[in-house]
């Protein structure tokens, strides 16, 4: 199913290379997620793109991920550090690299957060030395700030925080709520 999903970098749709898009990268329809990888709420909302919102959307709208870790959560930043490293490898691979992190953040703390790390790159062929020197390159981090800024800008107070068409999905709401917006947004762009 992963393979199948469209993965691309803004610079394949002529834009910025800093923000991972998932599904149709030239939509005129753009979907900015922000998310911490430490939260389970968007470990639910992830659940939700890759069962629902993608199979019905990827062909039609474009999916941003921000990052937007928050305060409370102690690895939050450091995950979200690690997801720019393997996204500047390949856009898959940092979207699988949020994916596990959203599907394990449970059983991770901040004194295994390097465990994980290393067994992330361990099974996707990624050198852990390499990663673990990314978390302290400012290239990455800066990244992270930036998202950070304009999620703030935007009122972002708690993850995830979704918005469709300039509406605001914020933190738990339903499939259907969130695909009334969508067929709204695809109807309107018609």
């Amino acid at each position: 199913m992963m393979e199948k999903l469209l993965v691309a970098t803004m610079a394949a749709a002529g834009l910025s290379a800093e923000v991972l898009i998932e599904g149709k990268a030239d939509s005129r329809i753009r979907v900015l997620i922000f998310e911490d990888l430490q939260c389970r709420d968007c470990a639910v909302f992830r659940r939700m793109m890759d069962q629902q919102i993608l199979p019905k959307y990827k062909d039609r709208i474009a999916f941003l991920h921000r990052d937007f870790p928050l305060p409370k959560h102690d690895w939050a930043r450091k995950a979200a550090v690690a997801a720019r490293f393997f996204e500047s490898k390949r856009a898959s691979l940092g979207l699988d690299y949020r994916r596990h992190m959203l599907s394990t953040f449970e059983s991770v703390t901040v004194d295994t957060f390097g465990q994980s790390l290393y067994e992330f790159c361990r099974t996707h062929g990624v050198d852990p030395a390499e990663a673990q020197d990314a978390l302290i390159k400012p290239e990455f981090a800066e990244r992270v700030e930036r998202d950070s800024r304009e999620g703030e800008t935007r009122g972002v107070t708690r993850t995830p925080s979704v918005f469709v068409n300039g509406m605001p999905f914020i933190e738990t709401f339903s499939f259907e709520s969130i695909s009334k917006a969508l067929d709204e947004a695809l109807s309107s762009a018609k």
